[in-house]
């Protein structure tokens, strides 16, 4: 099973700020669509809490420390290992979020789709610098703003050195 970690970073690492996305690249979540339908998602409590429901045509894996918890549409699991153990089955995951499951996600991912935001901006959550040793850009796409997306923006797929 290929562990992939798909994430959105500003300029100065922030990927959001009060379980919010801070800004809107139309591009960014068609790329997101794209990648993840039809594949397991896995992620924490607040990132789904973000979202607000289950995302059409994927399986959602949620992340809690809260026993007992339970989320219609959801499978809920109690730790990172746990979701993936119930992901086996899969070609490939992808592990959308929040600042700790990514902190985690890092040591077991061997690829990441990686969407650097041109712009630094104010936020309480932080991605890990890549570390350059570990990781290597395999594909790189750069995009101006236009009337869809704010901000100058790059799509660039990591994967991990062997």
């Amino acid at each position: 099973m290929n562990v992939s970690v798909i994430v959105a970073v500003s300029r100065n690492q922030v990927i959001g700020k009060n379980n919010q996305l801070i800004w809107k690249l139309s591009a960014d979540l068609k790329r997101f669509k794209a990648l993840t339908t039809g594949h397991t998602i896995i992620m924490g409590r607040k990132t789904f809490d973000s979202i607000g429901k289950p995302l059409p045509n994927r399986k959602s894996i949620v992340i809690t420390r809260q026993k007992y918890y339970e989320i219609e549409g959801c499978v809920v699991v109690n730790s990172l290992d746990e979701a993936l153990e119930k992901s086996v089955d899969q070609e490939e995951v992808f592990i959308i979020g929040g600042g700790s499951i990514y902190q985690e996600a890092l040591a077991k991912a061997n690829k990441i789709y990686y969407t650097k935001v041109h712009k630094d901006f104010e936020g309480d959550t932080f991605f890990p610098v890549l570390d350059v040793k570990e990781w290597e850009s395999v594909k790189r796409q750069d995009c101006l703003p236009d009337e869809k997306n704010e901000y100058p923006y790059s799509f660039i797929d990591y994967k991990r050195k062997k």
